[in-house]
Parts: structure tokens; sequence; C-alpha cells
């Protein structure tokens, strides 16, 4: 029983010193996500200030009023996910706490039925009745022996119940400061579903402004798609240029391969996997593997900079959608455009009044739009962080990731956050 009982305080003080030094673990990540949150808000909002200072609505502003909402219900989910965390761990000390207080009382009352009974056979007589009543010297020594670890029983079970007293103080003080951790951060909610609100009246504000100027603003989008149709069209055509010197470079390779190479025929005529790509020379692979192993840990193109559209479709308002295949960021005139990782420069291209270079990486193809000025040439190798242009007058980088399938991938997934 001693040992079940000590076995038992054991193991729920392993459980709580090993749920201590899990948890901060998963706290710091919800708080390190919550600060990432924080500091993009922020960001948003001096984008936006210097979109104040115009003084007339546009989808840009509206743009980055529809960004800063959808970061802030990030943040309030964040301190949902915070909320919840904090929840299971109140869950968790109240069960503790009641199993707690059921051995506690278990130990109390074996503890004062030995000491009844220790009343009741309490005098020297009946100790040594005990002892001298052996049928032999072994068996008084087995009895005085066993009167030795009865009494140590005895003081391992208040040991055992001062200890549990401990455990239980220390679960519920733990409790209650776990309470006030979750008072502290329903507080920080409520503040921003209130900002939220406010944040949702300011959108509601520009788009009842810019339904005045519906016309201008369809005839501003129509022109923009086009632009981007444009862009878009060139990309698709550099890949399948590229596509399309692999694959010649793939057939010269086999027709200079010894003909007597049946392993080698029979694995060329074999069917080819899902994943296969003809991007399959060894500097290829290289880049390929090398982009994917580094997907969401990429440098950003610029310096610094805002996100006003992320990638997919978007409505400003009714009627007026626009599907980016790509992320735009915010920037200053004239900011250095840098590679996000290694390649080669595969196009450089001009489309309406603004310049283009594309990267291929592997087969994936890295598209830098927007740029007033090219610091690279075609074919050039080019390296992580190297300028590759500037910006142009408008402050709008577009920024797109494709693969050799031509499918347009979202950039955000792939940057360091």
């Amino acid at each position: 029983m001693q040992r079940s009982l000590f076995l038992t305080c054991l193991m729920v003080l392993t459980v709580f010193f090993s749920h201590a030094q899990t948890q901060p673990q998963s706290r710091a990540e919800l708080e390190k996500e919550r600060e990432a949150i924080q500091k993009e808000i922020e960001d948003v909002k001096r984008t936006l200030d210097e979109t104040h200072r115009n003084k007339k609505e546009t989808l840009g502003q509206l743009a980055l009023l529809q960004r800063r909402l959808h970061l802030r219900e990030s943040a309030i989910q964040n301190i949902n996910s915070q909320i919840n965390f904090i929840q299971g761990d109140m869950n968790d000390s109240w069960r503790q706490i009641m199993k707690l207080r059921r051995e506690l009382d278990t130990l109390r009352t074996q503890y004062a039925q030995s000491i009844v009974f220790s009343y009741k056979n309490r005098t020297s007589y009946d100790f040594l009745n005990f002892i001298f009543s052996a049928t032999s010297f072994n068996d008084a020594l087995k009895r005085i022996q066993y009167l030795k670890s009865y009494r140590a029983y005895q003081e391992e079970r208040a040991v055992n119940i001062a200890r549990t007293q401990q455990l239980l103080q220390g679960k519920i003080d733990g409790l209650k400061l776990t309470r006030q951790q979750k008072d502290e951060v329903l507080k920080k909610q409520n503040r921003e579903m209130a900002i939220l609100e406010d944040e949702k009246k300011e959108k509601d504000a520009v788009v009842n402004k810019l339904k005045s100027q519906e016309k201008e603003l369809k005839k501003e989008m129509v022109a923009k798609q086009r632009q981007d149709l444009k862009l878009q069209s060139a990309i698709a055509a550099v890949i399948r240029r590229a596509t399309a010197t692999a694959v010649r470079e793939s057939n010269a390779a086999k027709a200079n391969a010894p003909s007597n190479n049946e392993p080698a025929a029979r694995l060329a005529a074999a069917p080819k996997p899902k994943n296969y790509t003809v991007f399959d020379k060894e500097s290829d692979v290289r880049l390929t593997g090398g982009l994917e192993k580094n997907r969401g840990h990429l440098p950003w193109p610029v310096s610094q900079g805002t996100i006003s559209m992320t990638f997919g479709l978007h409505e400003y308002m009714p009627g007026i959608k626009y599907n980016n295949t790509g992320i735009t960021i915010d920037v200053e005139p004239g900011v250095a455009v840098k590679a996000v990782f290694e390649g080669q420069v595969q196009s450089i291209m001009i489309i309406g009044d603004v310049n283009a270079v594309i990267v291929k990486t592997g087969k994936y193809f890295i598209t830098y739009s927007n740029l007033s000025t090219v610091s690279v040439q075609k074919d050039q190798p080019v390296t992580t962080g190297q300028i590759l242009g500037r910006v142009s007058e408008g402050g709008k980088l577009d920024f797109m990731i494709s693969d050799d399938k031509i499918r347009w991938l979202d950039p955000e997934r792939w940057l360091h956050h």
C-alpha cells in the first residue's frame, strides 16, 4: 500500500513537471505568431497612413483595409487558441486537484485508523507480550522487525499526507494564476473585437465612397487585368520554351548514350510518375530541392514592405473582382529588388511601361514585376540576395512563383515570416 501511494504521488509530480516543461514551448509559439501578426498590422497601418495623405479613396487603399481586417481576424483567432490552451490547462489542473483530494482523503482515513489502533494497543505490556509470545527466538526477532517496520510505515504515511497536501496546494495556487491569465487574455480579445468593428466601419465607409467612382474603377480594373494577362501569357511562354529546351537536351543525351544500354532504355520507356519533370539535370535537381527545402524560409524580395494584396481571388466591392496570381507588396519607389533564391535569369521582358525579371530555379520560375530598372541580363546566374532591379514609381512589386506545369503558387507560403 505504501509503495502504491508513493508511486502515485511520484507519477503526479512527473506529469506536472513534464507538462510544465512542454507547455511554455507551445505558448511561446502562439506568442511569436501573435507578435508577427501585430507587426504586420502595424506595417499595413503605416502604409494606410501614407494613402490617407492623398485624401482620395482608391482600390489600393481598400485592398489594404481588407488586408488589415484579415490580419485582425487572424489575431483574434490566435487569442482564441491561447484561450483554448489556457482552458485546457485549467481542466487538467482541476482533474489533478480532484484526484489529489481523493488520495488525501484516503491517506487521512487510513492514517486515522492506524492511530486509533496504536492508541488501543499503546501499553508497553502489549508490545512485550506480543514479542515474548513468540514460539522461537527467530520468531521474536521477526516480531521486533515487524514493529519497527510498522512504526516506519506510520511515519511514511504522515510524510505522504504532508507531501500530498503541499502538491494539492501548489495545484490550487497554479489554477488561480491560470484563471488570472485567462482573464487577461479575455480582456485582450474584447479589445481586438472592438478594434475589428471600428476597422469594418472604416472599410465600409471607403466602399460607399468608391461606389460613386464605380465606372472609373471598373475601367481601371479591366486595364489592370489586361496587363496581368499579358504578363501571365509571357511567363507561360517562357516556361514552355524552357521546357522544350530541356526536352531537346534530354533527347540529345539519350541519343549519345550507348545503344546496348538496355536497362537505361527500359527506364526511359517506363511510365513517368505524376511528379515527373523534364528539368532533371543535376543542377536543376539541386536547385529544385534547395528551393523546396527552404519553403517558408525564403528572404523577402525587398528589405521592407507590406503585402497589400494576397494570393487568390479578391472582391473589392460588388462587381469589382481581381484574381491575383502572386502577391502585391507596397514599398517605396526605387527600392532594390533582390533574388529570394539562386538561379538563372530566364527572361527579361517589358509589359506595358514596366519591366519584369523571371529567374529559373530548377523546375520553378520566380517573377519580379513592376520594375523601373533591371540590373541583370538574360541567362545570367544570380545568387540569393543579388539585386535584380528597382521598383517602379507606383511603389508596388508583383511577386509570383510558378512551376514547370504553369501552376501559380502562393508566394506568401514560401517567404519567411
